[in-house]
């Protein structure tokens, strides 16, 4: 970015103006705008293609059928045996049912639904040649159909499985299979161009799939039947090799078992039991004992006859004590102790405890002699159980031995019979195999999926609007041209002038009547053309807009000099054909129109175009008045404005035209030409390809620097003002030349409605 000149703010000069507020950054809506109309007709011309693409594609293309059925993928489950199955039960998960979806999906099924509905032999499956491609083959001569299919032999061997394979993959590739939200359900889709197929083809994989899961269900419980009955063959011979292996045992070594036990074992429960029943007797005895010697040893015959023996005369003569007592409590309060019948009551009572006592002592001579029974039978056990209990002890190691060979012929038992009840299952199961999944929806019309007009002619919309954007926004950044003042402003940091519109070769007039009656005529023979073309234009034009900006060139001159009595202005461009001349020649006949003596110089000596086109016929200029010649001698006349022009005649081609203009003697003419002139315009060659404005800048007020619409990337004008840094310190301003103004209204509404009613061609 270039530093602003600052000799451009004077007084009604063209301010550069400020960014509105609303008008930010490059993705700004307005600036979008404006991107969008530099860029319509890129815009409508690819969005026209697009849609032209998708119209043809709607008209030619043909129309594709989606048929759809549904499968269930049920988690309630039917029992018919109450028994647990040979194919673990499924928990429908997330990962589970998206493995079932893969399985729908999977080569297999489609092989199966190809191989049911011979779809190997359909066109659309397996991509067989055209009637077109037969029609070729026909007219080729035998001999080459020969020599084609022997030198295709090797594969046409193969041609059943390529159009088997063929016909999987077309059937993988427009089969959609997918879940129907968080349900266990599982939408199958088939794309065709015939309706009935999709229908046919989605049923059949809603089919196939479920005799695929019916067989391998049934595969895995015959394969675990035919392993049950391997194996239980085999179970059932290692228990009987395992029941022999405990017989012979059994009579190697003298083991006799009755009810799984052997007699010792029986013998030594036998003898437990005697010695635990011994010791018992043993125990109850000595304790009848005891109490038949406590009774004895009481005085008292309540104790004697209060004690509840299983003795007959016992119980007898208490009972006949109890009576006596009776009496004895009836009589003593009526009688007294003293009577008779008291006193034989006392004596009955008294032979009544004597005889008790006297039976107590034999049932104690009875207990002790049961005593002494017990208590030898309890010996007699105790040896008989030692001794057997040492005899088990020397066959214990054979009994161990033993049980672990019955151990081992049980557990052959129980798995031979364990085996047995599930290879009967698994027979059972093999007639009925059930699955899971199941049809809830078949297919029985296809809906038309495509082409979808709405959708393809939206998609094109926004595709081809993406891609006019891209195009639009590559052009401009290829182009990287000025188009508006305010980008030239932006980009070169000089006030914008004004903008000239490109003058079509139609559009040029000729000179007016009253223009040309009202001229002086002039009796020197060095008069200018009277038609050059677009270099009269602020004549022939005045109520332009080409003119408006030329007057706002001479305004901004006056106003920024103020204290000089004579102007010295220069007109540039970066490079050349922009039309730096073009304005030259009308900046300075406005001057002059305007009653200002005025001098035009043509100061390009490399392309002396402004010669050309005013004074083809000049002899000499330039050159000479450097040289001495006086200049009222070589400048040339308007007849109708009265301007003076120096041309710039070349004999030959100079190469140090730098050193020329930056000369004494291009000092001294500039000095003279300004005590003759008010104003004196000198067109310089442009300032990218030589250094002429440069050298000549000293002598120069200001500059007027022409940069061509549309054309001139900012970055080369840049870079030849930053070269050309005198020159760049006197810019007075910028002015955008050639402007197309139909295409400057499209990018820049606002500011050029304003012209309209003004701009007067």
């Amino acid at each position: 970015m270039l530093k602003r000149t600052p000799t451009v703010h004077y007084p009604g000069a063209p301010v550069p103006h400020l960014r509105p507020a609303d008008a930010g950054g490059a993705f700004h809506p307005l600036s979008l705008l404006k991107f969008a109309r530099r860029q319509a007709l890129v815009i409508a011309s690819v969005l026209l293609i697009a849609l032209g693409i998708a119209t043809t594609y709607i008209l030619l293309a043909s129309p594709i059928y989606l048929g759809r059925s549904s499968l269930l993928l049920d988690t309630r489950r039917l029992q018919i045996f109450q028994q647990q199955s040979f194919v673990s039960e499924v928990n429908f998960d997330q990962p589970v049912v998206d493995s079932q979806i893969e399985i729908v999906k999977s080569e297999a099924i489609a092989r199966s639904v190809v191989e049911n509905l011979r779809l190997d032999d359909d066109p659309e499956f397996t991509g067989q040649p055209s009637r077109f491609i037969g029609f070729i083959k026909s007219a080729l001569p035998n001999w080459l159909l020969v020599r084609l299919a022997e030198r295709n032999a090797t594969s046409a061997t193969n041609a059943v499985d390529a159009r088997l394979q063929a016909a999987i993959r077309h059937l993988r590739a427009n089969l959609v299979v997918q879940r129907v939200r968080l349900t266990y359900v599982i939408d199958i889709g088939f794309a065709s161009r015939d309706a009935a197929k999709a229908v046919a083809v989605a049923n059949a994989v809603a089919d196939a799939f479920i005799a695929d899961q019916t067989q391998t269900k049934q595969s895995t419980t015959k394969r675990a039947a035919a392993w049950l009955q391997e194996r239980m063959i085999e179970l059932r011979e290692q228990a009987v090799v395992a029941d022999r292996a405990v017989q012979d045992f059994k009579t190697k070594n003298n083991i006799v078992q009755i009810g799984g036990t052997s007699l010792d074992e029986q013998k030594l429960t036998q003898l437990t039991t005697q010695l635990v029943t011994a010791r018992e007797q043993t125990a109850d005895t000595r304790a009848k004992v005891e109490r038949v010697t406590e009774m004895l040893a009481s005085r008292t015959p309540d104790a004697i006859l209060s004690a509840t023996l299983q003795n007959d005369v016992m119980n007898r003569l208490r009972q006949q004590y109890v009576d006596l007592s009776r009496q004895e409590a009836y009589y003593m309060p009526r009688l007294g102790a003293e009577h008779e019948v008291l006193i034989n009551l006392h004596k009955e009572m008294r032979q009544i405890e004597e005889a008790a006592r006297s039976e107590l002592k034999r049932i104690a001579e009875g207990y002790q002699s049961d005593l002494r029974l017990a208590q030898a039978r309890e010996e007699a056990a105790e040896t008989r159980l030692s001794e057997q209990t040492k005899r088990e002890a020397g066959t214990r190691q054979e009994h161990g031995a033993l049980k672990v060979l019955e151990s081992t012929a049980k557990s052959y038992q129980a798995l031979h019979d364990a085996f047995l009840q599930r290879f009967m299952e698994a027979t059972q199961q093999q007639n009925f195999a059930s699955t899971e999944a199941r049809v809830i929806t078949a297919a029985t019309r296809a809906e038309k999926v495509a082409p979808k007009p709405a959708l393809v002619l939206t998609l094109a919309t926004v595709l081809g609007l993406g891609a006019a954007l891209g195009l639009g926004y590559l052009r401009e950044r290829i182009e990287s041209v000025v188009r508006t003042p305010r980008e030239l402003e932006d980009a070169l940091g000089v006030a914008c002038l004004g903008i000239l519109p490109v003058i079509e070769s139609g559009r040029v007039r000729a000179p007016r009547a009253d223009v040309v009656s009202s001229a002086p005529q002039e009796s020197n023979d060095r008069i200018l053309r009277q038609d050059p073309g677009v270099a009269r234009q602020v004549l022939l034009t005045p109520f332009s807009r080409f003119a408006e900006t030329i007057r706002r060139i001479k305004v901004a001159a006056d106003t920024t000099s103020v204290s000089r009595d004579v102007l010295v202005l220069g007109v540039v461009s970066a490079v050349s054909r922009e039309g730096k001349s073009t304005l030259s020649a009308n900046l300075a006949h406005l001057l002059s129109n305007a009653g200002a003596s005025t001098l035009l110089i043509d100061g390009d000596l490399r392309n002396p175009s402004l010669t050309k086109a005013l004074a083809p016929n000049a002899q000499g200029g330039l050159i000479e008045a450097l040289r001495g010649t006086p200049i009222e001698d070589l400048v040339w006349h308007d007849a109708t404005t009265g301007l003076d022009f120096l041309p710039a005649y070349l004999e030959s081609p100079i190469a140090h035209t730098s050193d020329l203009l930056a000369s004494p003697g291009m000092a001294n003419l500039v000095k003279e030409a300004r005590s003759r002139y008010e104003y004196i315009v000198i067109d310089f060659p442009p300032l990218g390809p030589v250094v002429d404005a440069k050298a000549a800048s000293y002598l120069v007020d200001f500059f007027v620097l022409v940069v061509e619409w549309g054309r001139t990337p900012p970055e080369i004008v840049a870079e030849a003002l930053e070269s050309a840094e005198p020159v760049q310190s006197r810019i007075l301003g910028a002015v955008l030349n050639k402007v197309d103004p139909r295409a400057l209204k499209k990018i820049d509404t606002n500011t050029e409605r304003y012209y309209q009613q003004y701009d007067k061609v």
